[in-house]
This record gives structure tokens, C-alpha cells and sequence, in this order.
């Protein structure tokens, strides 16, 4: 069922009806229009044709799961936000390491209020602010936060919003160590409460992506820095 968007249309993709109209009854709330889809293949088909602002995608889905949806759509150059929606830890381990190009991570069971409020956070960070010229240099990585490009080396680096965001925050200050509950709260906004993994997982994407130019450190048993060297 589609309803009509007032903030934009977000595709919902669970294949669990109770928490599909619960996910839905929240965002319906907060002004959003809702599409929901039970099946990997049927929900790829939609996003091509409706063109939501957000999806909030399941992991676990029958046929075409979660992953492969969103590395389809990167393959194909749609960087729509994807708020993914894990059901065990052990989901949430295999993306850790995948450049998968999520921007976002819950894991069930979850509030729905919480899952609204990431799901507008994502789009703010999508839609991006107006700032100062800004270039950082880590490294071989160059940030160009005003036009919100990057590049590794001479190559162009096609990242998702909240990746460039995570990167640009450590760039700002080379050297400095942020635990994750410190990026976590910089980032995305979020209470460690919510969970730290998701760092995790945006820094490995992020490594990923950059190769052998990375500038990213891991300190152990605390968090992560950018060094210029």
C-alpha cells in the first residue's frame, strides 16, 4: 500500500507484516508516505519505478536479500539512502568488511520512533548544508567539503552521505582519536545507546573504498584517528 508523501516517499522492505505496519505507522506519522514490499525482487522493481527518498531495508529477505538489493543499486549508481534492518549480530558481522554503500544500521527488535528519527537524520545528511570552503589532505585522501567530493589519490571516491560525513570528521583533525561513542554522537547524532557497531561498519566501507591511501588508524580499545601521513 502507497501513501501519499509529504516528506517524501520511504520504501519500506520487511517481509514480517507486524513490524512492516508498525515501521509504517510511525513514518506515516512524521509525514512521510510509505510503500511496502514483503520480496527482494518485487522491492528492486519499486525503487526503480516510485523513486523513494529513503528505503528501510531488511537483511533477511527470501530470494534477493538485503545486501544484494543495495549492492545492486550502488552497482547501478542510485545512491538513495538505505537504512538497513538486521535480525541477529551474526547479520550484522557479515557486513562488516562489505562496501556495501548503507547508510545506516537497527537491529530488531527496535523502536519505531527510533527508526523514524534515523530515517529523517539519513535525509538531512543526504540533502547536506551550506558551509564555508573547506579542503582537508589526509594522507592520499583529499576532502572537498563544500562540493562534498573526495578523491583517493587522483581518483574521484564515490561515497554515501553519511561516509563522507564520517570521513570529514576525522580529516578536521588529523592526529585526534574519537572514541565510537564520540562518533557515534558527532555522526550520526545517536546516544551510544544505539549502539556502536555501526562505526565499525562505516569504517570498513569507508577502508574499503580508499584502498591503500586510507588515512584511517585504528587505536586499539579505543576508537579510530586520521593521520596525515
Amino acid at each position: 500500500m502507497t501513501t501519499q508523501p509529504g516528506r517524501g516517499l520511504v520504501l519500506v522492505v520487511e517481509d514480517d507484516p507486524a513490524i512492516a505496519e508498525l515501521a509504517s505507522l510511525y513514518l506515516r506519522r512524521d509525514g512521510f508516505g510509505v510503500h511496502v514490499e514483503a520480496d527482494g525482487g518485487a522491492a528492486l522493481a519499486t525503487i526503480r519505478r516510485l523513486r523513494p527518498v529513503a528505503i528501510v531495508l531488511d537483511i533477511g529477505l527470501s530470494g534477493m536479500d538485503g545486501i544484494e538489493i543495495c549492492r545492486t543499486l550502488r552497482a547501478d549508481g542510485d545512491w538513495t539512502p538505505v537504512l538497513f534492518v538486521t535480525a541477529r549480530d551474526d547479520e550484522l558481522d557479515r557486513l562488516l568488511g562489505l562496501e556495501i554503500g548503507a547508510d545506516d544500521y537497527l537491529t530488531k527488535p527496535f523502536s519505531p520512533r527510533e527508526l523514524s528519527a534515523r530515517v529523517r537524520t539519513v535525509l538531512r545528511r543526504a540533502a547536506g548544508a551550506p558551509s564555508p570552503a573547506e579542503t582537508y589532505t589526509a594522507g592520499g585522501v583529499r576532502v572537498d567539503v563544500t562540493q562534498r567530493r573526495a578523491w583517493a589519490a587522483d581518483t574521484e571516491i564515490t561515497l554515501t552521505s553519511t561516509e563522507f560525513d564520517l570521513l570529514t570528521h576525522l580529516v578536521r583533525r588529523p592526529g585526534q582519536v574519537f572514541s565510537r561513542e564520540q562518533l557515534l554522537s558527532s555522526v550520526w547524532g545517536y546516544a551510544a545507546s544505539a549502539g556502536t557497531r555501526t562505526v565499525d561498519v562505516h569504517i570498513a566501507q569507508l577502508r574499503g573504498k580508499l584502498g591503500e591511501h586510507s588515512p584511517i588508524r585504528t587505536v586499539r580499545g579505543i576508537g579510530y584517528a586520521a593521520d596525515t601521513g
